[in-house]
């Protein structure tokens, strides 16, 4: 049999694919419209950054939910089912956050927009504990081409979602309620093509095996890392109702531990797969280096440059990937690398992205040194997917879902909070070491916080109060303080991009020991259950027994 040709196990794979590809589609143009009108609901209703934040922090948890609670429950439930809920999910987000009005009181706009933005990410989970599974399944002898050509919606709705909002809101000054509501556009096409279709079955379910036994792969290794990922939101959770740290944190690890101690039960205590621990572990640095970056670099980027070189080398990033995820098949037959070797090769693009882009002096130069950090960054996440559906069948939906949420998870609570607090420690240093005097000044009264690590970065709201000084009422001593405070910012951004190039360093070296690890047992590939149509498909990869420990 020729492992090339493309094999697919339901006659209306094509039609799932692009109506998977449409949703997520959809999840992209929303994401990046309510990123663009967050300066409006400022202007609207009042709200400071730190409410603004906190919208879009549910953007995250919301996501996180969806995603597994879905994935544990797809299998035995079906993908239709799962589809119905997320279309009915986007919808009701839509209906609620566009409720705000004039005359509303800011507390109830901002529980609005707030559960909106929950209920979108509810629903984005919820599609991506369908898609992902449903094309591994649907295509089980290139899951990492299909997975690719899947996740190139990512990019595409942010490119679209950008664009339009550069039109309709910087251009034309159309109401965000418009800007919102285009996301229900590609919501009804993916609903359509969805509608009357007939769903495959995973290998998993389609063998029969119980919850427990899809989880065992998982076990308490697997449970741990998500788990202690759950232990730092709920910590979050508490400290903002102005619980100690202490207290928010043993909260925080209470939780998590009842949690680990359900999978350990559930899953017979069942130490699980170190190969699965690893790749969760893995997928937690490919969730802070990817999306966690993401979320920062055009305020990074923009404020080396300008603010709208900022935005079009976003957009300029996005395409790149948008156009590389349909290369992936071409990538592991032409030039022969495996989804590891991808994945290795990708780290070491992405480091070295990330060090070019810390030292752009132009436009120009930005353009090159993304250009080589998108690269990196663009197979990271369809394929570590689409390895653990590759090596761990037994586990269903369930392997792949836990990973979506470990990645998005950490891109909030690790990528793009430590980022932020990298900026503020690195911008308080540059400025102590230039102008103590200045910092001395402006030194926050509360530190910045990230994990155990705390520092006292530079007050913005002291900056503010000078910024706002007229141009020409300024003093030679406030330009002075302006102008330090802007080259302190340059530096701690610069110096933030070479920290973040350390996530994608540690990701290359266990790429690499994964590649000879693979070598060592034959080289990389497929695993599938005994007895599944999957083995019938593809006979010359591994086959293990469906109840094999």
């Amino acid at each position: 049999m020729n492992t090339n040709e493309t094999q697919v196990i339901a006659p209306n794979a094509y039609r799932l694919l692009w109506a998977g590809f449409t949703a997520i589609l959809a999840a992209g143009v929303g994401f990046a419209i309510r990123g663009g009108i967050l300066n409006n609901w400022r202007d609207e209703f009042g709200f400071s950054f730190t409410e603004l934040g906190a919208i879009g922090g549910a953007g995250l948890t919301g996501f996180c939910f969806g995603i597994f609670i879905g994935g544990v429950v797809v299998d035995k439930i079906g993908y239709g089912k799962l589809v119905i809920a997320a279309f009915v999910f986007h919808i009701a987000s839509a209906l609620v956050a566009l409720m705000p009005g004039t005359g509303m009181d800011k507390a109830t706009v901002f529980a609005y927009l707030y559960w909106g933005t929950f209920l979108f990410a509810v629903a984005n989970g919820t599609l991506e504990a369908v898609a992902n599974p449903l094309v591994a399944t649907l295509f089980p002898t290139k899951r990492t081409h299909f997975l690719n050509i899947l996740h190139a919606s990512w990019p595409a709705g942010l490119v679209l979602g950008s664009a339009l909002g550069w039109v309709l809101d910087d251009m034309y000054n159309i109401s965000w309620k418009y800007q919102l509501a285009l996301f229900l556009i590609p919501t009804v096409v993916y609903g359509l093509m969805f509608l009357g279709q007939s769903f495959p079955r995973s290998e998993a379910s389609e063998k029969g095996l119980s919850f427990g036994e899809m989880f065992r792969d998982v076990g308490i290794l697997g449970g741990a890392v998500a788990c202690f990922l759950l232990s730092l939101f709920f910590a979050g959770v508490f400290g903002s109702f102005n619980l100690s740290d202490d207290v928010a944190r043993n909260l925080g690890y209470g939780i998590g531990g009842i949690l680990l101690i359900a999978v350990a039960v559930i899953t017979r205590f069942s130490i699980g797969s170190w190969l699965l621990f690893v790749l969760f572990v893995t997928h937690a640095l490919v969730g802070a280096v990817e999306l966690g970056t993401d979320g920062w670099i055009q305020n990074i980027i923009g404020n080396i440059l300008t603010s709208g070189e900022g935005k079009i080398l976003f957009v300029y990033t996005s395409m790149i990937m948008f156009l590389l995820r349909f290369c992936a098949d071409f990538i592991e037959r032409k030039i022969g690398l495996s989804p590891i070797g991808i994945l290795l090769v990708c780290s070491i693009l992405g480091c070295v992205g990330l060090n070019l882009a810390s030292g752009i002096q132009s436009f120009e130069g930005a353009l090159l040194a993304l250009g080589v950090y998108a690269v990196g960054k663009t197979f990271f996440w369809p394929t570590m997917l689409a390895v653990v559906s590759d090596r761990f069948p037994r586990t269903g939906a369930i392997a792949i879902s836990v990973m979506g949420g470990i990645g998005m998870m950490s891109a909030g609570l690790i990528g793009s909070a430590g980022l932020g607090y990298s900026k503020d420690h690195y911008a308080a240093e540059a400025l102590q070491e230039s102008h103590p005097e200045i910092y001395e000044k402006l030194k926050a009264e509360e530190p910045s916080k990230f994990l155990t690590l705390q520092t006292y970065g530079i007050d913005g709201d002291k900056v503010k109060d000078y910024a706002k000084i007229p141009p020409e009422e300024r003093s030679e001593s406030d330009k002075e303080l302006l102008e330090a405070v802007a080259e302190a910012g340059i530096t701690g951004d610069r110096k933030t991009l070479v920290a973040d190039s350390f996530i994608p360093a540690t990701m290359a070296v266990i790429y690499l020991c994964l590649f000879f690890y693979f070598k060592a047992i034959g080289g990389y590939k497929t695993v599938h259950l005994a007895g599944t149509q999957a083995e019938e498909i593809d006979e010359n990869d591994e086959v293990i027994p469906a109840h094999e420990k």
